[in-house]
């Protein structure tokens, strides 16, 4: 495998954040050969996606189906008034392709499914779940398990928000957390779209963690906050032995 190497301009674009202690040029060069899927490029997702970018992650796979509506752009920030009524993950490519060109992006017009799961993570090294569904929560957690491949779950709820990170073998998974899905759970809930954004930034410095080697990654542990008076924890979970998607790593 031939060593990835960052050219004059990208080490110009990056200047900044390589001189964060133990990142560094060899920390960017890694972010460059590494590949991310993001599932979902709405509240959470296009924030993500956005700052992954931005940083100079190589290549990054975008999974989300369906077309930009009014009530996207309030906080779906990839979107804009003049997509209204064409695929959501265009208007995220396009506008990821205008804020970094030197990246690959690739468009999947489809929601992640159990049909469509093994292939998108067989594409990349890392996973960010963004997505609103339990039946997408879950297909990646059960897949991201099954490759060995390390996963970030981000999700929030009117006001507060919660993140963790997946790697299997070592964490918890998804389904320790949540052996089923909540009954009270609903497609469409209460949200702003700062709130998307302030766990989406999160979401990406763990993935940029995990990819790199800088910080400490919350492994086994779940980060929680509720920004309706600012309130911030990390609650320490346990791996469940009878989970029957990780209990018999």
């Amino acid at each position: 495998m031939q060593p990835i190497m960052l050219t004059d301009e990208e080490k110009a674009t990056y200047e900044w954040q390589m001189w964060v202690p133990d990142f560094g040029e060899k920390g960017q060069e890694k972010l460059k050969g590494s590949s991310v899927l993001i599932s979902r490029a709405g509240g959470l997702g296009s924030v993500v996606a956005y700052e992954l970018a931005a940083a100079g992650v190589g290549r990054i796979v975008l999974a989300h189906g369906g077309n930009v509506k009014h009530s996207d752009l309030n906080r779906q920030l990839l979107m804009t008034h003049d997509w209204l009524g064409k695929p959501r993950v265009e208007s995220a490519a396009r506008r990821l392709a205008e804020l970094n060109p030197h990246i690959e992006i690739v468009a999947v017009p489809e929601n992640v499914s159990k049909s469509n799961v093994e292939s998108l993570v067989e594409q990349v090294d890392l996973i960010v779940d963004c997505a609103p569904l339990f039946e997408e929560r879950f297909a990646m957690n059960s897949e991201a398990v099954r490759q060995g491949k390390p996963l970030v779950d981000c999700a929030m709820y009117e006001l507060e928000a919660q993140l963790i990170s997946i790697v299997p073998g070592e964490t918890p998974c998804l389904s320790c957390l949540y052996p089923e899905q909540p009954k009270a759970w609903k497609r469409q809930f209460p949200v702003f779209g700062a709130v998307s954004g302030t766990v989406g930034c999160l979401g990406a410095m763990e993935a940029i963690k995990l990819l790199s080697g800088v910080g400490e990654p919350l492994l086994g542990k779940l980060f929680t906050c509720d920004l309706r008076d600012m309130s911030f924890n990390k609650i320490r979970i346990q791996k469940r032995p009878d989970c029957e998607v990780c209990g018999k790593l």
